[in-house]
């Protein structure tokens, strides 16, 4: 099976999220990670954080938690993850999550209102035992939506596998 090249470069959406105490805390717990400084401002502020911090895969799961209809941007977006996932699902097979990869360019803060826009930033296949895999990454730039300043990048690897 070819793949569409095409994509690369196109977008996956622009989203706009809320980073609140309750999820963060949750989120903590999920992962296993006592750190207080995920519970209590005074353990964040003690730790030198100007507000209660995320635990590091937290811009994972913040889509769910953080992302209310009504602060969204205006305006409908091609998103080109569905164009992608197109080509392949007629070939059956698995979809797999592969990677995930976050880059801080600061701390992300609980209070924080963050924008984050995706793309496709590649599409390449590989073989293996006799298998087709055809790997997709994306890569969301979540800024902060006061300042335009970048705050986390989110590079995720989706797999097909036939």
């Amino acid at each position: 099976m070819s793949i569409d090249r095409s994509v690369i470069g196109k977008p996956t959406g622009t989203a706009r999220v809320v980073i609140e105490r309750s999820p963060v805390s949750n989120f903590a717990a999920a992962v296993k990670d006592p750190s207080p400084e995920y519970r209590d401002p005074r353990a964040a502020a003690a730790a030198g954080f100007k507000a209660i911090p995320v635990p590091p895969t937290y811009p994972f799961a913040m889509e769910y938690w953080g992302k209310f209809d009504e602060i969204q941007p205006s305006g409908a977006e091609e998103n080109a993850m569905a164009e992608a996932l197109g080509m392949l699902r007629g070939e059956g097979g698995l979809l797999l999550h592969g990677e995930q990869e976050f880059v801080y360019h600061r701390p992300m803060v609980v209070g924080d209102v963050l924008l984050g826009k995706g793309r496709i930033s590649d599409i390449y296949q590989k073989e293996s035992k006799g298998k087709t895999m055809t790997f997709i990454v994306t890569e969301t730039v979540w800024s902060d939506d006061r300042t335009g300043e970048p705050v986390v990048t989110s590079r995720f690897n989706l797999i097909h596998r036939v």
